[in-house]
């Protein structure tokens, strides 16, 4: 960040008790920290979490996890259960919150989660999404984009999910969190 988002005024670097080096605008008289967006990745499961859910969009060949971004006011894990509605038309009963990672190309944070949905119906599938298709975890892992932060999180998820280890947190009556 070059320029103050409030003013435009050029930003300095100025010490910032126990923060280091931080840009600061001379202007304003305020520290302006990083701005990153914020955005959830989710590993959609069947309910035996035998099935993980990849999505294809924006006419890409490659298949990726559901994913968006938080919404001002927005926890993440309402978002998780918004996106999945939106997008396929499920409701989310469990979730279990994995890990984040930044990603670079987007200047996102992604925070990743295993959903559980309530069924494995595709028919309310947004416009969206391109095509949707239920995948083992073997089958899975060989169809997800090579190389991605999708990969990265499926990897771990599946990785968690043979040794055992998923503790799902059911979604409160009405879908809140």
């Amino acid at each position: 960040m070059k320029y103050c988002l409030e003013c435009g005024t050029a930003l300095v670097m100025k010490e910032s008790d126990g923060e280091g080096q931080v840009p600061y605008c001379n202007a304003c008289e305020m520290f302006r920290f990083p701005i990153f967006s914020t955005a959830i990745s989710t590993a959609v499961l069947n309910r035996d979490l035998t099935k993980i859910l990849l999505i294809q969009q924006y006419n890409r060949p490659d298949y990726i996890l559901l994913a968006g971004y938080v919404n001002k006011g927005e926890d993440a894990e309402t978002t998780l259960i918004r996106e999945v509605k939106e997008e396929v038309g499920m409701d989310i009963v469990a979730y279990e919150y994995m890990r984040s990672l930044y990603f670079a190309p987007s200047n996102t944070l992604m925070l990743n989660f295993i959903g559980v949905a309530d069924s494995e119906d595709l028919s309310q599938m947004s416009a969206e999404v391109d095509h949707a298709e239920w995948f083992t975890l073997q089958e899975a892992a060989s169809a997800i984009k090579k190389n991605s932060l999708a990969e990265t999180f499926l990897l771990a998820i599946i990785e968690k999910l043979n040794a055992g280890q998923v503790q799902v947190n059911p979604v409160a009556v009405g879908g809140s969190v």
